[in-house]
């Protein structure tokens, strides 16, 4: 188990997150984040095994019925944003929130700065350690965001972490299960964009829909496919 390989020093805060939400032309972009305090590795190992028996993968690979019965088993419920809930599984706390970044900052900062930022602020609302006492695994190849601070913690990259890690795992099916519900919802508002069936990716079905009826407000406006068809 690559965290096993990664994480050296106990005692060790551990922090894991992952986003969901770069490539559509609506809604926001998703964190997933969880943290967890292990004692030692063993204590770890244990952890991550009970976590692996329970089905957790990329969550692109996975159905949305399949990751709906991961998250059961594991009695994760889909809360509202920014709010943190805890579990607990083989004697470690689990904590676990979604963070959502919505399409305005998208604009502003660009997607990949407010996807950074948004696991950044996702894992500091996790975080309980002191100093140098945390190891943050990062779902890609680039650490978070600080602006003109220096991180607190030991982040570590890892690309393709949702398919590598089960920490990272569970952040990406926490935060796409969160996001689909979220545009389901956004569905119910605009029903002529088909957020229900695309989730704000660039289908034809989406493309067209702007194409006739103009960006709504929770479109990306500097992206293409949308900025094309915005009013001034």
């Amino acid at each position: 188990m690559l965290e096993l390989k990664l994480i050296s020093e106990y005692p060790q805060e551990i922090l894991a997150t992952d986003e969901v939400g770069r490539g559509p032309l609506g809604g926001p972009v998703v964190v997933g984040a969880i943290r967890l305090f292990s004692e030692d590795k063993e204590a770890l190992k244990n952890l991550l095994k009970f976590l692996k028996t329970k089905g957790i993968k990329d969550s692109k690979k996975l159905s949305s019925q399949d990751r709906l019965a991961v998250l059961k088993k594991l009695g994760i419920s889909l809360s509202p944003f920014k709010q943190k809930e805890v579990i607990s599984f083989k004697g470690i706390e689990i904590s676990y929130i979604t963070w959502d970044i919505d399409n305005e900052i998208i604009d502003q900062e660009n997607i990949l700065a407010a996807s950074l930022r948004g696991m950044r602020e996702a894992s500091e609302s996790l975080s309980k350690a002191k100093k140098n006492q945390t190891t943050v695994l990062i779902d890609g190849h680039m650490k978070l965001r600080w602006g003109k601070k220096e991180s607190p913690w030991n982040e570590i990259p890892v690309v393709k972490g949702d398919t590598k890690s089960v920490l990272i795992g569970l952040a990406s099916i926490i935060a796409k299960e969160k996001r689909d519900a979220f545009m389901r919802d956004m569905h119910e508002l605009y029903p002529q964009y088909g957020f229900g069936k695309h989730f704000g990716y660039p289908t034809k079905e989406h493309r067209l829909a702007i194409e006739e009826h103009g960006p709504c407000p929770i479109h990306r406006k500097t992206f293409k496919g949308v900025k094309e068809f915005v009013r001034a």
